[in-house]
């Protein structure tokens, strides 16, 4: 197995194919950054809950229930869009990061102050590198 260069890109492409495939739960390899964007998207309501767990190898797991609607059976993430990539990396200022979809969506940046969303590092006034875009 190569090694994965984007550990970002491979959280969220766990989360989006297991959402494809109706999964409840899926696992992922954690790590500081990815349980900061978990922590995110179970505070604004993305995905059902969470937990991290400790693996022999010390790097430790996360698993993440997924959540959907109870009517339509859909998944209540409907895109997962990195933004920043290892070969271009993108950084706004506290007035320039994007919004998703006017607002509605959620825009995740990796701070100074840690990762956080784009409406929290606007009132913090903290730019940064724009990981990624969830709506």
């Amino acid at each position: 197995m190569a090694a994965i260069t984007d550990p970002i890109a491979d959280y969220l492409t766990r989360v989006r194919n297991a959402l494809i495939a109706g999964h409840l739960v899926v696992e992922i390899p954690a790590s500081k950054m990815k349980r900061s964007i978990t922590e995110i998207l179970y505070e604004h309501g993305y995905i059902f809950r969470y937990k991290f767990e400790d693996t022999p190898n010390n790097q430790g797991l996360i698993k993440i229930a997924l959540k959907y609607d109870p009517k339509t059976n859909q998944s209540v993430i409907r895109s997962l869009k990195r933004i920043s990539k290892p070969g271009l990396r993108k950084y706004a200022g506290a007035n320039t990061i994007p919004r998703t979809i006017n607002g509605l969506g959620l825009t995740i940046v990796s701070t100074s102050k840690g990762v956080m969303t784009d409406k929290k590092a606007k009132s913090l006034n903290v730019g940064g590198e724009v990981l990624c875009q969830v709506y």
